[in-house]
């Protein structure tokens, strides 16, 4: 009902209510562009969330990102090469990725084992793996516990998660059609 509210809402002029700029002229433009300040929104206050989350269990001041690599680091309690975490990010920035590392690592959370380019691996400290599972504890009780208070909400976070798996796929190939045929 509010999603068909929504869109009668954009369909006819409300006044004082603009949907249409240099960005969003169509119907599909309209949606588009307000998916894409939804999806900037929504990082924004995810990193925050994260870095919220995250100092709250640790006296560790860390983005989002930063605190992203930590948990993917533990993920499945194995070693992660820079070349795991930059695809498991979708994130092609190793010098900015090697300096969350080092931050990591300087707080103790991450250890890195290894040399040379392609013996390097990653893991979790035994206090990384304490700040994890307090991290894992303090989510549970505030983040899925507001989730799971939404009716019906875990099955539009799945939809969700599709729609945004399928998106990501269609910015990917349109980034490399765009550097394809950039000018200059």
């Amino acid at each position: 009902m509010a999603e068909k509210n929504l869109q009668t809402q954009k369909d006819a002029p409300v006044p004082g209510l603009d949907w249409h700029w240099h960005l969003a002229q169509g119907p599909e433009e309209v949606d588009t562009t307000e998916l894409e300040f939804a999806l900037m929104r929504t990082f924004e206050g995810f990193g925050r969330w994260q870095s919220e989350c995250l100092a709250s269990v640790c006296d560790l001041a860390a983005t989002g990102p930063e605190n992203a690599l930590l948990h993917i680091i533990r993920m499945n309690d194995r070693p992660k090469t820079i070349k795991d975490l930059a695809r498991l990010t979708n994130r092609d920035d190793v010098p900015n990725i090697q300096y969350s590392l080092r931050k990591l690592i300087g707080a103790g959370l991450v250890l890195r084992r290894g040399a040379g380019r392609s013996g390097v691996t990653y893991e979790v400290t035994e206090e990384g793996r304490r700040v994890t599972d307090d991290y894992g504890a303090l989510r549970r009780r505030l983040l899925i516990q507001a989730v799971a208070n939404v009716p019906g909400f875990s099955e539009r976070l799945a939809e969700a998660t599709r729609a945004l798996n399928l998106l990501s796929g269609i910015y990917e190939e349109i980034s490399r059609v765009a550097a394809t045929h950039r000018r200059g």
